[in-house]
């Protein structure tokens, strides 16, 4: 997510939705098209940008991580990991992958921008190369460590007035 935390950004998805509902109900009633069915046209519609935007909450212990979403939870064994990739695009993503044939997808600024939660992963990451069960993404996860190595780094220069 960001450095706001994940309440922020529920906070956020809420603001946004029943900012639109707000919204789309003024401009209805200054048009005086303001009806029941109108009502209830505009309000599934912010709910539904309401789960669009709602954040997955992203959690790890040793040994594993897991991503809550609504209504979803989804966990891969860290140490039993089998492939990692990162995905390009609009939101890039970083999939894993374990030996359990479980799945899980995330934002890697969520892991950047939380090192404890990037250590449990790059320990069960280790633990699962050692094994020899992860052959794919070895590169993406020291890419990722890095960059998060990185801003650390460039935030303590930030905090010191070092820049």
């Amino acid at each position: 997510m960001s450095d706001r935390g994940w309440g922020a950004d529920v906070r956020a998805a809420v603001f946004c939705s029943v900012g639109l509902f707000g919204l789309v109900l003024f401009i209805d009633w200054a048009g005086g098209t303001l009806t029941p069915a109108r009502i209830g046209l505009w309000a599934p519609l912010s709910a539904l940008l309401y789960l669009v935007l709602h954040p997955v909450r992203v959690t790890a212990g040793p040994g594993w991580l897991a991503v809550r979403g609504l209504g979803r939870r989804k966990h891969v064994c860290t140490n039993l990991l089998t492939a990692v990739r990162h995905r390009e695009g609009v939101a890039a993503r970083l999939v894993l992958c374990d030996s359990l044939g479980n799945r899980v997808e995330l934002d890697p600024r969520v892991l950047v921008d939380n090192p404890l939660l990037l250590h449990r992963l790059d320990t069960g990451a280790r633990a699962a190369r050692e094994a020899g069960l992860l052959r794919t993404g070895c590169a993406e996860l020291r890419r990722l460590t890095e960059r998060a190595d990185g801003a650390a780094a460039k935030a303590v220069f930030e905090a010191s007035d070092l820049h």
